[in-house]
């Protein structure tokens, strides 16, 4: 389930196993709507790939505070939680980070990010080049829709080393829907949450061109 409002960062449940994946913000003054975006898709390709070279604009600049956090930690298991290395006045101590390589060297932006986690496990670095045009996997290129967008790829992985069968993964941050596409890839439960109005139609639109993918494959096999 995909539903818009509340704003956007990933959990699994409480007893039905929560985890969470979260966000990061960046806003765009020069910016496309929903409709140019959507209209820059390669639909031969099944709209997954040529990236738009602007996003739309959106307020980062209330982030969540400590009651935000508070209410994380009560309604999930485990958290797996993006950019925590900001947050780390609301979160505890921890004895586990992952780290997203994107392998790119010497250029102004960060060359990796890094998700605080509760769950009691070693440190992990995961590589996946996510490099502007440049993607770790070229023949399936996923077609850009949101500044912070993270590969599917990235977030399989994560499910598979972190989640447990069983397992229901909130989101209270989808953006571009890249995690529920793989929840839907792995057949975990999930409920996601999107503040935005044009990206939470993105992301719907998104996540049901990948869904009939996979129904369609599914129906050929």
């Amino acid at each position: 389930m995909l539903t818009h409002r509340m704003e956007s960062t990933s959990v699994l449940n409480r007893g039905g196993n929560r985890r969470i994946i979260p966000f990061g913000g960046k806003r765009n003054a020069k910016f496309k709507s929903a409709e140019q975006i959507r209209s820059e898709a390669d639909t031969s390709r099944g709209g997954l790939c040529k990236p738009p070279k602007t996003y739309k604009a959106f307020d980062d600049s209330h982030t969540p505070d400590a009651e935000y956090f508070k209410e994380l930690e009560r309604v999930a298991k485990h958290r797996i939680i993006w950019g925590g290395n900001y947050f780390l006045n609301y979160l505890n101590a921890t004895e586990c980070i992952i780290v997203w390589d994107k392998k790119r060297r010497g250029l102004n932006f960060a060359d990796c990010e890094v998700a605080w986690t509760d769950i009691k496990l070693p440190c992990r670095i995961v590589e996946f080049k996510w490099n502007g045009m440049l993607q770790e996997d070229m023949k399936d290129k996923e077609f850009r829709i949101h500044p912070t967008q993270k590969p599917v790829k990235l977030y399989e992985w994560l499910l598979r080393h972190y989640a447990k069968e069983g397992d229901k993964i909130l989101d209270t941050h989808v953006g571009s829907a890249s995690s529920l596409i793989a929840c839907q890839r792995l057949g975990f439960r999930f409920v996601g949450y999107e503040i935005d109005e044009d990206y939470y139609k993105l992301a719907k639109e998104r996540y049901e061109r990948e869904t009939a993918q996979i129904t369609l494959f599914n129906l050929n096999h």
